[in-house]
């Protein structure tokens, strides 16, 4: 038997399933915890974030906190891992693109026309001491951790309720999923789908997991017009547009969510060659182009039948 408990967080739906009914309130109030934590850190959106101060203290060294030096680890090391294909300093493209706020609090169309693109300045430029957790961000370059941050929110938050509760735990952000401890006996089955809201009860596929992480990159949610034209939060570092959309979503397992949510991202960024650069990862994956055609790679399963626990 499984309990769960979901609520609105970080523009999304998170939500907790834990294999003991009788802790689930002590569980969704760590992860309601971990995720204000996140929110204080990370947010680009709030000036009394840990990451706004860092961002007004451009070319001076700064010692960040515990949980931001995670989370600009985890970014540095996804912009590593893919060559700049996932690449923290598109702080400055992305809200080009109007995405300047929360994302519920979008004006439908801004109505104001879009200037030049804003390639990323390149995370290379972000010089990072882990050691020391001291940061020099050189004046003009604006991070966005949002390919990273809310995956690690994930893959930390799990980690956290099932050491101090005991019992398997599974964390959903929004389609960013993070399993810790024990699965229920067979397993937790999670529903996939463009879009995570729906995909409990209508998705279009199912599969099984026993550990690490799931994740979905997709252009079909987090959508909005500027001046005219429809825009999505995903950009291209190299260019600081939207990419080609030749991928509407990508799902991808591996042993974290950040891991996940990194090649997801990676995938939708490269477009056409994406499925051979997931294969030679060796990362299970499942890709929807723009015209509802599916790809799977690197051992992806078929449809599974059953209805999912999860999604």
């Amino acid at each position: 038997m499984t309990a769960c408990a979901s609520f609105p967080a970080l523009g999304t739906t998170a939500q907790v399933v834990v294999t003991d009914p009788g802790v689930l309130d002590a569980a969704a109030e760590l992860l309601r915890r971990e995720l204000g934590e996140v929110d204080l850190a990370c947010s680009r959106f709030r000036p009394d974030s840990e990451i706004s101060r860092l961002h007004r203290a451009a070319g001076r060294p700064v010692v960040v906190g515990p949980l931001l030096a995670d989370a600009l680890e985890a970014a540095l090391r996804a912009a590593r891992l893919t060559d700049g294909l996932v690449d923290p300093t598109v702080g400055a493209a992305v809200r080009e693109l109007g995405y300047d706020r929360d994302f519920a609090a979008l004006p439908e169309d801004s109505g104001s026309a879009r200037s030049e693109a804003v390639p990323a300045p390149g995370w290379h430029r972000v010089m990072f001491d882990p050691a020391t957790a001291t940061v020099v961000l050189p004046r003009r370059v604006h991070l966005d951790l949002g390919a990273t941050a809310k995956a690690l929110a994930a893959d930390r938050a799990a980690g956290a309720i099932h050491r101090t509760l005991g019992c398997g735990t599974l964390v959903n952000l929004g389609g960013d999923l993070s399993v810790a401890g024990a699965a229920p006996i067979g397993g937790w089955r999670v529903g996939v789908g463009d879009d995570h809201v729906t995909a409990a009860d209508r998705p279009e596929t199912t599969v099984t997991l026993y550990g690490g992480g799931l994740a979905t990159s997709g252009t079909t949610r987090r959508r909005w017009r500027r001046a005219g034209e429809t825009v999505h939060h995903i950009v291209d570092p190299r260019t600081g547009r939207n990419p080609a959309g030749r991928w509407r979503t990508v799902s991808v397992t591996a042993l974290s969510c950040v891991d996940a949510n990194t090649a997801a991202t990676a995938a939708i960024v490269l477009g056409e060659s994406a499925p051979g650069w997931l294969a030679a990862r060796r990362l299970p994956a499942r890709l929807v182009a723009s015209d509802g055609a599916e790809t799977l790679v690197a051992g992806w399963p078929r449809d599974e039948p059953a209805e999912p626990a999860v999604a």
